[in-house]
């Protein structure tokens, strides 16, 4: 792994040139990796945080990194703001329930036999809009995640083997006990740290990172970690990381892009407590005349053709190659079938539709559609070859072009 280029090796001033030199030492910042929904994976309020600027010891970049690194917060509780604004176009809920069925699979919620309490489809709606969560962790193996809605809430705990999801709207309740599976709220990230760990694994000379100063959130002092792309191409502007001065701990988590304007993704604690949450807060049982669904019997349910598709869908992902490096990397893969019709072919309700949604593009690689967010970007060719990345779409055409 490539040593961190930092910027500066101190707290950002007024008047202070940034020094040059590479650290060597630390191990986790960089680029964003296209995020799950990615991620993923928020223009947030300015309640996140407190005014004045804390006056904390000068750290380095690469100090400041090994904090986060270092961190090993086994307890803590708090509130939670999450906002993302991938600039998608408003389907009238038709993205929600498309990105539900995904998740979910065949049955994903209400009367093909799913459960509107599975959290692999209630924690997708995190990728759009403002939400704020209420969030608990006792060690590894406890934790609690609740999605605070109007007159209701959603919440996932985790004690030990058990994992339940529980959807107060509609008293359900799904229930896994699993030995060594992949759990449900790790897929998806609900707290700064969360979004922190997928951005900060690795530097490498593509990305500056640099210490801008100081802030408070929630009430604790923090140190400002901004981490940027050298390179052209990239959708990304920056990301910031405010980090607590006293326990490394991520308190916030800004996603800006290149294109300016609100941040993509923003999550920050409101509250936050590092004290060990009461044992009782991981307490669950179902309500009485709640639906209990179970995982093995969602799993025995789920019809054929789904799941021969997910078996396909794995073999095409097999193929996956990656173009480029760093901020400007670049996700390929072959669907082997036919892409969407462009230009004339485009024709009646659905080719209209797919042309709204998407630029016309032609290159040496023939023609195609890109479909654009405000972070990922995609390129999906007439004969069926996608490039994505959270890049611009001239990159894209010039990765496709390049393949040809």
């Amino acid at each position: 792994m490539a040593p961190i280029d930092s910027d500066d090796n101190t707290t950002a001033g007024a008047g202070e040139e940034p020094g040059g030199g590479r650290s060597r030492a630390a191990r986790y910042v960089v680029p964003v990796a296209v995020m799950g929904l990615a991620a993923a994976t928020i223009g947030l309020v300015p309640a996140l945080a407190d005014s004045g600027d804390p006056d904390l010891p000068k750290v380095t970049a690469e100090e400041l990194v090994q904090k986060i690194a270092e961190s090993d917060v086994q307890q803590l509780s708090g509130t939670v703001r999450i906002s993302t604004d991938l600039g998608l176009p408003d389907l009238g809920g038709l993205e929600s329930g498309m990105m539900s069925g995904m998740a979910g699979g065949p049955g994903g919620g209400g009367k093909d036999g799913g459960s509107s309490a599975d959290p692999s489809a209630k924690l997708t709606e995190l990728a759009s809009g403002s939400h704020t969560l209420r969030v608990a962790a006792d060690g590894p193996d406890r934790q609690k995640v609740s999605l605070l809605e109007d007159a209701a809430e959603y919440s996932l705990i985790h004690d030990g083997k058990d994992v339940w999801g529980y959807d107060s709207k509609s008293n359900e309740v799904y229930h896994s006990t699993q030995e060594g599976e992949e759990r449900p709220e790790k897929d998806v990230p609900a707290t700064p740290k969360d979004f922190a760990d997928q951005a900060l694994k690795a530097i490498d000379d593509t990305t500056s990172v640099k210490v801008a100063g100081t802030a408070q959130v929630a009430g604790r002092d923090a140190y400002r970690l901004v981490v940027e792309p050298r390179q052209k191409g990239s959708t990304v502007g920056a990301v910031t990381v405010a980090v607590d001065a006293e326990t490394g701990t991520p308190l916030k988590f800004t996603l800006t892009p290149a294109s300016g304007g609100a941040a993509v993704v923003d999550a920050g604690f409101t509250k936050v407590s590092f004290a060990k949450p009461d044992a009782s807060t991981f307490d669950f049982a179902p309500p009485k005349g709640a639906k209990v669904t179970e995982a093995d019997e969602k799993a025995a349910k789920a019809p054929e053709h789904g799941r021969k598709a997910e078996g396909d869908l794995a073999k095409e992902l097999d193929g996956l190659k990656v173009i480029g490096e760093g901020w400007n990397s670049i996700a390929a893969f072959d669907t082997g079938g036919q892409g969407l019709p462009t230009g004339a072919e485009a024709g009646g309700e659905l080719g209209g539709f797919l042309g709204s949604l998407g630029d016309q593009v032609k290159g040496d690689f023939g023609s195609g559609t890109v479909f654009k967010t405000r972070l990922v970007n995609a390129l999906i060719t007439e004969d069926g070859k996608v490039y994505a990345g959270a890049v611009t779409k001239d990159a894209l055409v010039k990765a496709a072009d390049a393949a040809k």
